[in-house]
């Protein structure tokens, strides 16, 4: 691989933003794609996965060149050389590789790779809050699934077509797609492509969501006509996936406190045909109160830690504070605990986390179901899903009736 300035530039300013300015990656990624209208799509893909894998990698990187944030721009190219050296690719005659160490770079990876937080690249206390919750040795293999880029998997929207028509079309337009056992409507591209340009998604024939989110909505067993309360909906990938169940028939109402989160779900309802949705913000208790025991089915998909997604956002395990975690568990009980009066007698309701610790999942059922909230709800099943098992999003799930007294 020949390494070019301008792309290279654009990785070291990504870098930069990300560590230094505290930007999230996806964001400083879109920013940095729209600087060159002549870059194709090889160039584009150099930059967003190349300052992902650094972003993916920093700790173990900055070990091995030497550096400390906050990050110089020689330290950012430092970071770059490793980066490069251990992929393989000559480093080109410019001064600022002057004297990297290439023979030393692969050594002290060796070194490095014996301790697994340096290894697999994890703040301290995210590596003993891994081995407390999960245990050492299922830890360490769902951190190392978790450093693995992720593949990129449509859901098909059956408002608007089929899962074998929209392949063909996605064929037509030369992205080829497989199917992926036990996940209805998923299709798995074969080779990373941007698939938002295309005619089959300005068509709304599909969202792009990892096939373990494509199973919560499967979860809460929706039926056409019913009344259905999406409670965290945010921009709604779950949201239309329900909708698509119920076959826009019936009542599904999308709520969330962050009113810009369910506009972009009122745009993409719009392209996806998804027409029984009634989007709701939640200012204060009176959404709540409203709807006490009308609902035939809720789905709580909580705001969590996030631990199950970090293939998709590297740059969240050096955001995350144990402050921010202590609090999101709190959140989480409340939510459950006052949401969870929406439910009428006989329905069901699902609570997610795209989280792997089972403090915020089994534990948090648990307290519920011991709380006077929870004390005419019974739990029907659950499913907790790791990464290096299905080799898809970490991911919980519980499926909970509210009992008729």
């Amino acid at each position: 691989m020949r390494l070019h300035r301008n792309l290279c530039f654009a990785v070291i300013d990504g870098i930069l933003e990300v560590f230094n300015d505290g930007n999230y990656a996806d964001k400083v990624i879109q920013s940095l794609l729209k600087r060159d209208k002549r870059w194709g799509s090889r160039d584009r893909g150099f930059v967003a996965e190349t300052t992902y894998d650094i972003v993916r990698w920093k700790r173990l990187y900055a070990e091995i060149a030497e550096v400390k944030e906050p990050f110089s721009r020689d330290d950012a190219w430092r970071l770059f050389a490793v980066w490069a050296t251990l992929k393989g690719i000559k480093l080109p005659d410019w001064k600022y590789f002057e004297g990297t160490p290439t023979r030393k770079i692969k050594g002290r990876f060796d070194e490095a790779s014996k301790t697994r937080k340096i290894k697999e690249s994890i703040p301290d206390w995210i590596d003993e809050l891994g081995v407390k919750e999960l245990g050492e040795s299922l830890w360490s293999k769902e951190l190392s699934k978790q450093n693995e880029q992720a593949d990129v998997i449509l859901r098909t929207n059956i408002l608007k077509t089929t899962k074998k028509d929209l392949q063909l079309k996605l064929q037509s337009e030369e992205i080829e797609t497989i199917e992926i056992e036990g996940y209805p409507l998923a299709l798995k591209l074969v080779e990373r492509a941007n698939v938002f340009k295309t005619e089959a998604f300005k068509m709304g024939w599909f969202e792009v969501q990892d096939a373990s989110s494509q199973l919560v909505a499967e979860y809460l067993d929706v039926q056409p006509g019913m009344k259905v309360v999406d409670a965290c909906a945010g921009a709604g990938g779950k949201t239309l996936h329900l909708s698509a169940l119920m076959q826009n028939k019936g009542s599904l109402i999308a709520m969330d406190i962050y009113e810009s989160k369910l506009k972009k779900l009122k745009i993409r309802a719009r392209r996806n045909g998804a027409h029984n949705i009634d989007l709701r913000v939640i200012e204060s208790t009176k959404p709540i109160k409203k709807l006490k025991a009308k609902a035939d089915r809720l789905l709580i998909d909580a705001p969590c830690s996030g631990l199950g997604v970090l293939r998709r956002n590297p740059d969240s395990k050096w955001k995350l504070e144990p402050e921010f975690l202590d609090k999101i568990r709190g959140t989480q009980q409340h939510i459950l605990q006052d949401y969870s009066k929406m439910l009428k007698p006989g329905g069901k309701m699902v609570y997610a986390t795209c989280s792997v610790l089972p403090s915020e999942n089994q534990e948090q059922v648990a307290t519920f179901l011991t709380s006077e909230a929870g004390q005419n709800f019974k739990l029907l099943k659950d499913k907790s899903i790791l990464a290096h098992k299905s080799s898809y999003d970490g991911f919980y799930m519980a499926l909970l009736e509210k009992t008729i007294s």
